[in-house]
């Protein structure tokens, strides 16, 4: 499987009026900031979208961004093996806003949703710390649901994914409501 092409932010910067710019983070991480003009099309909704990118793809280049460049490069992988070329963004909108670019931000927004890294950390900590606490007072059985969180963590390291961030990301909050992901398909449509 081939390596998907990447942008780095200057020069995704200096394309960006050509480019159609697609965010697969969550729709609260979306709300907390993104590349100006992107739309939000969540990673585990991609399948749904592939008509609409594909067509899009058809009129101009595609660049896919998300927090550090992990989900978009599955997205671009995924993407490839419906022959849809798409570039990431280096970095991710992390190293877009480090740069000193605008990440924009809706103004009203209903949603305050943790980054999904937040809340893989934070889950992370409380099922450790939940672990070794039922460990000790309980039975010391408990201690390997911390053992378990450790692997996953290094695992998660070692390839590059996150099986907690995928199960943390099918929460409600974190998904797109279906009025949000039609109009923005609507809109991929109509650019």
């Amino acid at each position: 499987m081939t390596r998907p092409t990447t942008l780095g932010t200057g020069e995704a910067r200096t394309r960006l009026h050509e480019l159609t710019v697609i965010d697969v983070r969550t729709p609260g991480e979306y709300a907390s900031g993104h590349l100006p003009g992107a739309l939000n099309i969540p990673l585990d909704r991609l399948q749904q979208a592939l008509p609409d990118i594909r067509y899009a793809a058809e009129r101009g280049d595609i660049l896919v961004v998300c927090a550090s460049g992990a989900r978009s490069e599955n997205a671009c992988r995924m993407l490839a093996e419906h022959h849809i070329a798409a570039a990431t963004l280096s970095g991710g909108t992390g190293a877009w806003a480090s740069n000193g670019h605008e990440l924009h931000r809706p103004q009203a927004t209903a949603r305050a949703t943790w980054g999904m890294e937040r809340q893989v950390r934070f889950t992370a900590g409380t099922a450790v710390l939940t672990g070794l606490l039922l460990g000790v007072l309980v039975h010391p059985a408990f201690q390997f649901l911390s053992a378990g969180i450790a692997a996953g963590l290094v695992f998660s390291a070692l390839t590059n994914t996150c099986g907690m961030a995928a199960l943390l990301a099918k929460l409600p909050h974190n998904r797109p409501r279906a009025t949000e992901l039609a109009a923005t398909l609507a809109e991929l449509r109509n650019r």
